[in-house]
């Protein structure tokens, strides 16, 4: 079992779960400490999305999404930076192409060639010389579900991010999905698992709803980390706090997944807040008592670049996370 004890290892194995635009974030700012501070980076990616590019690929060629999973191997590429620009380059117009980005059309072609999801995933890590290791929840062609505050439920991500109703739940369709073993293995052996940050209920929560994962994060020596995230969600979390953030992960995988949460520490700027106003947005709450009572504990980062978007900043992110690994080594946890 992977566990915390510094002297079984002087680097540290890191798995970061999740998907959308919040993964890619924590993978740029751990990757340049692969091979330093960091022994092996394994990113786990939610396989749910059915909207878009991924959404059309999916249907056509009864395959995985591959969004998620070619923003994660941008994120952790080695090459030419026109590389990464190529796999991200969206076709425009109004023909067939329209709409898709050539790094979707890559990994779809691949898994036709290779007949294989995870092979083409693997090949193109190698095209792009990816540091890390790169792996779906699941390979099993599962779908989003949700039932709102009133009972009614619906099925699929898109569908989801359409609701008017408050998300009560959320559920995989069909519940039955098998993990990756390696996944299962990646996080037996980690000294970090990090969840977040991104949608909570459409990129964080569906990968502990695998079966077998909440559970082996549960056996799992590693320090479990959730990155809240900055600012509430109109459609999926309108209105949620910290505390609300971190029930939602109890309520859905069960206690045991998550030892703490990393959050942001200073005011953001009322400038940049304004236009997230005008969409039903606001920051996080951070109800620290409430939080309490999961068991959990909290700590406080200056996490935040300048701009005018609250993003989390890639390096101060990783740094962060690091800083928490090392003051569980120092603590001898």
């Amino acid at each position: 079992m992977g566990a915390r004890d510094p002297a079984r290892s002087e680097r540290w194995r890191v798995v970061a779960m999740g998907g959308g635009t919040g993964l890619p974030v924590v993978l740029t700012g751990l990757k340049r400490e692969i091979g330093n501070q960091i022994e092996s980076l394994t990113a786990v990616v939610t396989v749910t999305d059915d909207g878009g590019s991924s959404g059309r690929l999916r249907e056509e060629f009864k395959m995985l999404p591959p969004g998620d999973i070619r923003n994660c191997l941008v994120a952790l590429a080695e090459v030419e930076p026109l590389m990464g620009r190529l796999f991200q380059y969206r076709f425009r117009g109004e023909g067939g192409l329209a709409g898709h980005s050539f790094g979707n059309l890559f990994l779809a072609a691949l898994a036709q060639v290779t007949g294989d999801f995870l092979s083409a995933i693997q090949v193109s890590a190698k095209v792009l010389a990816v540091k890390g290791t790169i792996l779906p929840s699941t390979l099993d062609n599962v779908r989003l579900g949700a039932e709102g505050a009133d009972g009614s439920v619906v099925i699929g991500e898109e569908k989801l991010a359409q609701a008017s109703k408050p998300i009560r739940r959320v559920f995989l369709d069909p519940p039955e999905s098998r993990p990756l073993p390696d996944v299962l293995e990646a996080i037996d052996r980690a000294h970090l698992v990090v969840l977040g940050p991104g949608s909570l209920l459409s990129s964080v929560i569906p990968n502990l709803l695998v079966q077998g994962v909440a559970d082996a994060l549960r056996s799992s020596g590693a320090l479990k980390v959730f990155v809240a995230n900055l600012m509430t969600e109109p459609r999926e979390t309108p209105g949620f706090t910290l505390a609300d953030q971190v029930a939602a992960i109890v309520e859905h995988a069960g206690p045991g997944v998550v030892d703490g949460v990393l959050v942001h520490s200073r005011r953001l700027p009322e400038r940049v807040l304004a236009s997230y106003r005008a969409t039903g947005s606001a920051p996080t709450r951070l109800d620290f008592d409430r939080v309490a009572q999961w068991g959990v504990w909290i700590h406080e980062a200056d996490l935040v670049g300048s701009g005018d978007k609250v993003r989390h900043h890639p390096q101060r992110l990783g740094r962060a996370m690091l800083d928490l690994l090392s003051r569980e080594k120092d603590k001898g946890r």
